[in-house]
């Protein structure tokens, strides 16, 4: 089971480099970065930002592309080690242990690269401030380095989550692993095509109704995927349904499920404090759903809701 600690803040290497970042859904990386090719399907994805632990979750895709970039070095040694320093000067420091240069301006290198995105929304598990800096660095295998991905220990970062001091539920995670595991096992490039279509289909079929409250603006709605886009590839049309933008978000999250029995939703212990989404436990979804969209809530229901 491979794991990686990736940094999610523009530091360090990352500096200048212009990276997509959204820890909750994506990650952004390319070729001039160590380990950039061994990431892979399945593997879990752990966040952070050089303080603490953001989140976790498990890779349904990368996307793979081409991109020109420029990436800064020292004017000195050459070595792309180079760190912006927020209150000293000169601002910028080469970090090579042969160099350790102090310098104004760095060099600038023009690269074309291979870029590589994660999909990992499904599986994210919300973990900030869990593990720190610390506590994360001693679960790499190797605990000294200083790269933007590094690989942990899964079994030990997997015990440090699940009891330790902040407990942090792995279910979510474990179940996304063990889906994704007997799906698919390879890296995939997927390019969201005919979303517009998808979204125009529903709206169509089902009018400005979100699925789970009934009537809303059509610019309040998104057409959800009632199944891993990521890893399925396609746009089914009984794989949708219409849903508000922050439901749509909270149904990826399994922090929102519908019963594909009873058909009612069923909302997650996590959202206790906030009343808006409790009162929805136990209603009926406002649409019809068909033999299709039961097929696929029942792999949604499995993915969040069944236990080992």
């Amino acid at each position: 089971m491979a794991a990686w600690l990736v940094l999610a803040k523009a530091q360090g290497k990352r500096v200048g480099a212009g990276y997509d970042d959204h820890p909750a859904t994506h990650y952004s990386w390319d070729d001039t970065v160590a380990n950039s090719g061994t990431l892979a399907v399945g593997d879990v994805i752990a966040l952070w930002d050089s303080e603490v632990l953001l989140g976790v979750s498990v890779i349904e895709a990368i996307d793979v592309g081409k991109a020109e970039k420029d990436t800064p070095h020292c004017p000195y040694c050459k070595k792309a080690d180079v760190a912006a320093r927020k209150t000293m000067t000169p601002v910028y420091k080469c970090w090579n242990s042969d160099c350790k240069k102090e310098f104004d301006e760095p060099g600038w290198t023009h690269k074309h690269v291979t870029t590589f995105r994660s999909r990992h929304e499904a599986g994210w598990t919300d973990a900030r401030g869990a593990l720190t800096a610390p506590e994360l660095r001693k679960l790499c295998v190797h605990p000294n380095s200083q790269l933007s991905l590094r690989e942990l220990r899964w079994d030990d970062f997997h015990e440090a989550l699940a009891h330790g001091g902040t407990p942090v539920p792995m279910d979510i995670v474990d179940n996304t692993v063990g889906l994704i595991a007997g799906g698919h096992g390879k890296a995939t490039i997927r390019v969201r095509k005919g979303q517009p279509a998808f979204r125009k289909h529903l709206l169509t079929t089902y009018g400005e109704v979100c699925a789970f409250t009934g009537p809303a603006p059509a610019q309040a709605l998104e057409a959800a995927h009632l199944y891993s886009y990521a890893a399925n590839g396609k746009h089914h049309k009984g794989g949708g349904l219409l849903l508000r933008r922050d439901l749509h978000r909270l149904f990826d999250l399994g922090l929102i499920a519908v019963d594909p029995a009873t058909g009612t939703l069923n909302v997650s212990p996590d959202l206790s404090a906030f009343g808006e989404y409790t009162k929805l436990d136990g209603q009926p979804v406002t649409v019809t759903l068909t033999a299709d969209h039961r097929k696929w809530l029942s792999k949604h229901w499995d993915m969040h809701r069944a236990h080992p």
